[in-house]
């Protein structure tokens, strides 16, 4: 009973931590509907702005599927991406503390998920474990 209920939990915990993870992503998009812009517009840049989001959940359905594919994608997102949101708010706060807590805070949970994505393919291999997620 125990392997199973840990079975589970690394099966879901990526999951749901990727899930919370875009949702926050995504938060950052209603930034566009602050402007004196038609509503047209700022539904477009809403959903540019969603960009992001969208990638991140295509990752998310690959890793449904495919522990360690997603794992490493997970991984490489959240190293790719630092440099780049590093440099954007340094640009704009100029502080390298509050730019590197802002890459802890956005980067650090899709890494997070990517180790766990890992972690459940690894256990899942060791345990010859199928799981039917319908």
């Amino acid at each position: 009973m125990q392997s199973k209920m840990k079975t589970a939990i690394m099966h879901w915990l990526p999951r749901c931590v990727v899930i919370l993870s875009i949702l926050f992503v995504s938060v950052f998009a209603f930034d566009t509907f602050s402007s004196n812009i038609n509503i047209w517009q700022q539904l477009i840049d809403f959903f540019i702005h969603l960009i992001p989001s969208y990638i991140l959940l295509i990752a998310l359905i690959i890793a449904w599927k495919f522990e360690l594919i997603g794992g490493v994608i997970f991984i490489l997102i959240s190293l790719g991406f630092a440099p780049f949101i590093f440099n954007h708010n340094y640009h704009m706060n100029h502080s390298i503390s509050i730019s590197l807590g802002i890459i802890m805070m956005i980067n650090f949970p899709f890494f997070l998920a990517g180790i766990l994505f890992l972690l459940d393919h690894q256990n899942k291999k060791k345990n010859n474990i199928k799981v039917n997620v319908k």
